[in-house]
């Protein structure tokens, strides 16, 4: 009989050890909240990085035309100007590049070309960068431009 007895008890220990379903969606349900709170946290970082290493880019951008300026007395002209800083221009005998450390202009964080203008619209005595932000479009709230950063220096 003792015998019977002890194998009883184990087979409730055992159930007793175990966990129940409630338990189990519980656990799930906690996850799925704790989820649901970090994920966009951890997404709104991913964009604002980007948007950052934009900003990074275009001040990059700046410091070396800034420094074709002096060595040449202008800034490249047109729409691919920015080429001007990576490959030396027929027109600038006094280049003293590259200006940037790349072998070619970067595109933004989004894969986008950077818009460059010289003579800029809303810089009309040197130029205006631009990158069209995470929309791929022109014209938002999203873009990223030298003429707002210029602002911000203030």
């Amino acid at each position: 009989m003792e015998r019977h007895q002890s194998i009883r008890n184990q087979s409730r220990g055992t159930s007793a050890e175990a966990f129940t379903l409630i338990e189990l969606l519980l656990v799930l349900v906690i996850l799925g909240v704790l989820a649901a709170i970090v994920v966009p946290k951890f997404a709104g970082r991913t964009e604002q990085a980007r948007n950052t290493a934009a900003k990074t880019q275009i001040s990059n951008f700046e410091t070396a035309l800034d420094a074709f300026e002096v060595d040449n007395g202008y800034y490249p002209k047109g729409k691919n100007g920015l080429t001007d800083l990576v490959a030396q221009p027929k027109d600038a005998p006094n280049w003293h590049g590259p200006y940037l450390k790349q072998e070619s202009i970067p595109n933004d964080p989004w894969g986008q070309a950077y818009i460059y203008d010289c003579p800029g619209k809303h810089n009309a005595s040197t130029y205006d960068i631009m990158s069209m932000g995470p929309d791929g479009r022109a014209g938002g709230d999203d873009d990223i431009t030298s003429w707002d950063q210029s602002r911000q220096k203030r």
